[in-house]
């Protein structure tokens, strides 16, 4: 299969890239090694936390020997003591790229953080001035934001990080956010603080152009998901903690530890860091034990868990274990959310790939190479051979993304006036449950 070869700027011809998608624990790095047997393949890693050096069980990175002599970049190369966020993905990608396209080899975009996929293949859902929180954050308990310096804290006033706040200062802003949209408000509201000018200047209109949102336009795309049931997604994600805990899980936790360190940033952001730090501190203050190594530590930890008494530490290591797999599970509906919301807001045109069947027990290479490769295999196929990007034309498909209703303000009554923003937004409210039994509710009252 001939690739296109990298296009120059404004050239009709744009360079070919496959982007697999999904939700962790769904086969994603196994199919991209599975692809390279019949593509001339390699791998550029996007997932936030296996870009970072260390943790390589905790972040389930893909061992040398599971590579199969399949190139890999961006894995584990990263210092773990750095922020590294979407912006700084995308510049390293976007040479990778330009290289590969180079030799004539397929890059193949493979990772669950949605933040750095968009970044990379639209220059329309990131804001370079912007610091990007990744969707690890979204996970804690009690997110910690980067500290601001006093002078510009000032400008904001209070630590006011309200929509109401943003729409006093910049309504033409304002009105282009969701007002639950923290992420995006606070972001706004930094600017502000940062640069003492408003954020719809500042992004040089991207903030109110609606139509440009979500558009593919610096490369030629094939996405491919893997989906799976949220059953059996969840049981494989608590197999798959188990396993980590038996292979050195509690070495890496000991490894990264530090009483002092920043939790909400670099690679200590990773699931099964932040979990365990009940148990290390009281391990790490107690007269008790004494720890030479980080060996010993897993060993100590691994007889406690494995223990039949019952004891204080070993509920400790298992309650840690268990909100590792909640936060897991929790990650795994993010996920799955966030890649309908980009099939569902831009029209992005991903293939699904159900991998339900592959994520069981037993032995499932045969189900596997069935149900995903091959399938996977005649869709990059497809898409390398095509005349066209598409069965639309250009002109056609910009003119279908630029009306589709995206930020409308619309208010349900019923719902003791839930604001809501576009027509999706609000078609997915009236037919939830929540909303017909408050109609239902509202009709026998009334």
């Amino acid at each position: 299969v001939e690739l296109n070869p990298n296009s120059t700027e404004g050239s009709s011809s744009k360079c070919q890239i496959v982007v697999i998608m999904g939700p962790t624990g769904s086969g994603k790095s196994k199919l991209a090694i599975d692809i390279a047997a019949h593509f001339p393949v390699e791998i550029i890693n996007a997932d936030s936390m296996q870009v970072y050096e260390g943790l390589d069980i905790l972040t389930n990175k893909v061992p040398d020997h599971e590579q199969q002599g399949v190139p890999h970049h961006l894995l584990g190369t990263v210092s773990s003591n750095v922020e590294f966020n979407s912006k700084d993905f995308r510049d390293s990608a976007m040479l990778l790229i330009d290289e590969l396209s180079s030799r004539d080899k397929l890059p193949v975009v493979v990772g669950g953080t949605n933040y750095y996929i968009q970044a990379l293949v639209s220059r329309f859902l990131l804001d370079d001035q912007a610091e990007n929180q990744q969707e690890t954050d979204t996970l804690l308990d009690d997110p910690v934001s980067e500290e601001l310096d006093l002078d510009r804290e000032r400008l904001i006033g209070n630590d006011d990080f309200s929509f109401s706040r943003l729409r006093e200062l910049d309504p033409v802003a304002a009105n282009r956010v969701h007002p639950n949209n923290q992420r995006k408000i606070k972001q706004y509201l930094r600017l502000f603080s940062w640069f003492g000018a408003l954020p719809s200047k500042l992004l040089g209109g991207q903030v109110v152009c609606s139509s440009e949102w979500g558009k593919i336009d610096r490369y030629d795309c094939c996405f491919i998901c893997l989906d799976a049931s949220l059953p059996e997604l969840d049981d494989h994600v608590n197999r798959r903690v188990d396993l980590m805990v038996s292979s050195g899980l509690f070495k890496e936790v000991y490894g990264i530890y530090d009483p002092d360190s920043d939790y909400s940033r670099g690679l200590r952001q990773a699931i099964g860091v932040r979990e365990f730090e009940d148990v290390l501190l009281r391990f790490w203050n107690s007269e008790k034990f004494r720890f030479s190594s980080s060996e010993m530590f897993s060993e100590t930890m691994l007889q406690i868990l494995n223990s039949s008494a019952e004891s204080y530490p070993k509920r400790l290591l298992q309650e840690a274990i268990d909100r590792v797999k909640m936060n897991t599970r929790r990650l795994v509906r993010i996920q799955k959310r966030r890649i309908n919301q980009l099939q569902s807001l831009f029209d992005w045109n991903v293939h699904y790939i159900d991998v339900t069947s592959c994520l069981s027990r037993g032995d499932s290479d045969n189900l596997w190479r069935r149900n995903v490769v091959e399938p996977a295999v005649d869709i990059i196929a497809s898409f390398l051979t095509r005349e066209a990007a598409d069965t639309l034309p250009r002109d056609s498909r910009e003119a279908k993304h630029g009306e589709r209703d995206l930020w409308t303000r619309r208010i349900c009554q019923a719902c003791r006036n839930k604001e809501l923003r576009g027509a999706h937004e609000w078609e997915q409210h009236i037919k939830g449950s929540k909303h017909r039994k408050r109609v239902s509710s509202l009709r026998r009252t009334g």
